[in-house]
């Protein structure tokens, strides 16, 4: 009888962020279909989502794929359940409104290879800073420039096997910094891969003991640039538009209130005061604005989607690192929808 190895992964309810968890189910003659997947529970005493006393929290099956690194083994992400079967207050992907998948997703994930002996970024020496700024590091190549690679390479192999959209790597702008690129239609698939990409990135740090950081400013107020996750978003609107109004009237939604940009700051990421700060191709916290290939802006219009005839997508660029994909992505879509864009289109 063959066995197969099951990864259940969820995110526990610490605060302000919240950090990926995994055990392992065996199953018998398992056919590797989602609906396959047993519920299962665990111990929300332990991760900050139950009470000791009523402890049991349950695990929904939502996202599969191959585990590339385990012998018959699959990837299933999860959302948190309370024992009575609703949504948990830690599951940010039950709250995204997008049943029909209209909405497209492209996350661009950045993050630090941490050398935990030093607590520095990778290629960092023990004391002080690189005797070259950042630069250098930007799409390098060369023992000099690029640090990590080989994390990052065995990490790009593991998501392609395990059918993961990744559209891109590239080396970043400071020291032992990295980003993948994920696109999926769908605005729930899309943050089910960016999390199982996060976990194998995870689990391969482990076997060279380096950490992923992804704190969104980890070297603190210094001229080295933090780690963003933007957010580039479409949906048929946006993708058929073929009106500069009617980008105008959904890039100005997001900036409509004070209250609904706090509803976005609130979700994309802890800390961002560190990393928005106008500086490092950044808007600041405290402004919004928009523009047609402004990377100082809050939201960048794609020249692309300009020269198509103003059909194509937006990107948010305030994410950080550390956000959660299906939280920002469900701001995201409610602000979109808010947009009264029907009389201009």
């Amino acid at each position: 009888m063959a066995k197969s190895k099951l990864e259940y992964i969820w995110l526990d309810g610490y605060k302000p962020t919240q950090s990926l968890r995994s055990k392992t189910k065996i199953e018998d003659d398992f056919s590797g279909n989602l609906d396959d997947c047993p519920m299962w529970s665990f111990d929300g005493s332990s991760t900050e989502q139950a009470p000791g006393g009523s402890s049991d929290c349950l695990l929904k099956p939502v996202f599969i794929c191959p585990d590339p690194q385990r012998k018959n083994g699959y990837l299933v992400m999860c959302e948190v359940l309370n024992a009575d079967g609703t949504a948990h207050e830690s599951n940010g992907r039950a709250t995204i409104q997008d049943d029909d998948n209209d909405f497209w997703f492209g996350f661009e994930q950045e993050y630090f290879l941490w050398d935990m002996a030093i607590d520095k970024p990778l290629g960092f020496p023990a004391e002080g800073f690189p005797t070259r700024g950042q630069g250098p590091y930007y799409c390098s190549v060369g023992a000099q420039n690029a640090y990590g690679r080989y994390i990052v390479e065995e990490h790009l192999d593991a998501c392609l096997d395990a059918g993961l959209n990744v559209e891109g790597i590239n080396a970043e702008v400071a020291t032992g910094q990295w980003e993948f690129q994920i696109f999926a239609k769908g605005a729930q698939a899309a943050g089910d891969q960016i999390w199982v990409a996060r976990y194998l990135l995870e689990r391969i740090g482990e076997k060279y003991n380096v950490s992923i950081n992804w704190h969104c400013k980890p070297l603190g107020d210094t001229d080295w640039n933090g780690s963003g996750m933007h957010a580039n978003f479409s949906n048929s609107t946006l993708r058929t538009a073929g009106s500069k109004e009617v980008y105008s009237k959904i890039c100005e939604s997001f900036g409509s209130s004070p209250e609904v940009i706090k509803e976005h700051i609130d979700v994309y990421g802890a800390d961002n005061h560190l990393r928005l700060t106008g500086k490092h191709e950044t808007q600041s916290i405290t402004q919004f604005s928009y523009g047609v290939s402004d990377r100082g802006a809050s939201i960048r219009i794609p020249i692309a989607t300009v020269e198509r005839g103003w059909k194509g997508w937006l990107e948010d660029r305030r994410p950080n690192s550390a956000a959660d994909p299906y939280k920002v992505a469900a701001v995201i879509i409610k602000t979109v929808k808010s947009a009264d864009v029907l009389e201009t289109a």
